[in-house]
């Protein structure tokens, strides 16, 4: 129990910072949570308690995650997961001022009236992960100037974000003169499959998007790419991390501080309704230089002094 009885519920929906995941990887993106409460004025385990739950890459945990926290009664559910676990905090509660974080846009989620106005017991951070793919694409272009085909990795069991993907993908290829294969994975033995199959293909690099489920494969995806010897290209940071080439998009720890500002302006009174949906608009570029040379490849100066972190 917190000061005056105050207790937030991070991760919410799943109890979680991502709907099928587990803590080890989110250790960062945590600190920028804590860090926006701090912003606010709540330190955990100071002035305020927060109940963590994770789904341990089981989507079918989620709707009971979420209302188990309802019944705890809980005064915030911070759900910065995607839209699975925010749309089953929003089932699970009318009352309950819920903070999301998604890529995708929240009016057409139904989360929200609009973003200006949420209208509702929902606010949040949205941020452009998806809609970056013509920028990553171009970014991969300059690092592999000579590749003419590409192979696309998306999860056909997250629609959304997958159509997203596509859509603004799909036409930069055409024009960058890019030929595209698309490869659908939604486990572990079909993303082996994409890769023999884009090996066969002789795809010339490779561009995974955004999906929580490939964020949780990144080291069979990263192994897997270093052994076939395909520059590729990822939105987040935990790939580069993991050895992969190349990341451009959202800074997650920034989006998540965004939350946990949300989530500390609620405790200290605002209404979701009245807080309007932040557009998160950090990106970073990182780069492992040690991969790259690896491949073969020269990085350009041009992606060198632009890039936000170069690893050695």
């Amino acid at each position: 129990m917190a000061l005056r009885g105050t207790r937030a519920a991070a991760g919410g929906a799943g109890g979680r910072i991502s709907p099928p995941a587990s803590p080890d990887r989110f250790a960062d993106r945590l600190r920028g949570f804590r860090q926006g409460l701090k912003d606010t004025g709540y330190v955990e385990g100071e002035n305020v308690a927060v109940d963590y739950r994770w789904a341990d890459n089981q989507f079918d945990r989620l709707p009971a995650l979420p209302a188990e926290l309802v019944r705890r009664q809980v005064a915030v559910i911070a759900a910065p997961a995607g839209p699975v676990p925010v749309l089953a905090a929003k089932a699970a509660t009318t009352t309950i001022p819920i903070v999301f974080l998604v890529a995708e846009d929240p009016v057409r989620l139904g989360l929200v009236t609009s973003l200006a106005r949420p209208g509702g017991n929902l606010t949040g951070v949205n941020f452009f992960n998806a809609e970056l793919s013509a920028k990553r694409l171009e970014l991969l272009r300059t690092l592999v100037p000579g590749a003419a085909r590409v192979a696309v990795f998306v999860n056909p069991a997250n629609a959304a974000t997958t159509e997203t993907t596509l859509r603004d993908l799909e036409p930069a290829a055409r024009a960058m003169g890019l030929q595209t294969q698309v490869l659908h994975a939604s486990t572990s033995r079909e993303i082996d499959t994409a890769f023999e199959a884009l090996v066969r293909e002789r795809a010339d690099a490779v561009f995974v998007s955004l999906d929580t489920f490939f964020a949780d494969r990144r080291v069979q995806m990263v192994h897997l790419a270093s052994r076939h010897a395909v520059p590729t290209t990822y939105a987040l940071r935990d790939f580069i991390e993991a050895g992969g080439l190349m990341s451009y998009g959202t800074s997650f720890f920034d989006a998540y501080r965004q939350v946990g500002v949300y989530t500390g302006r609620i405790l200290k009174g605002a209404k979701p309704a009245d807080l309007p949906v932040v557009q998160s608009s950090k990106f970073e570029l990182v780069i492992n230089h040690q991969t790259a040379r690896i491949l073969g490849l020269t990085v350009p100066a041009s992606l060198l002094a632009t890039a936000d972190e170069v690893i050695e």
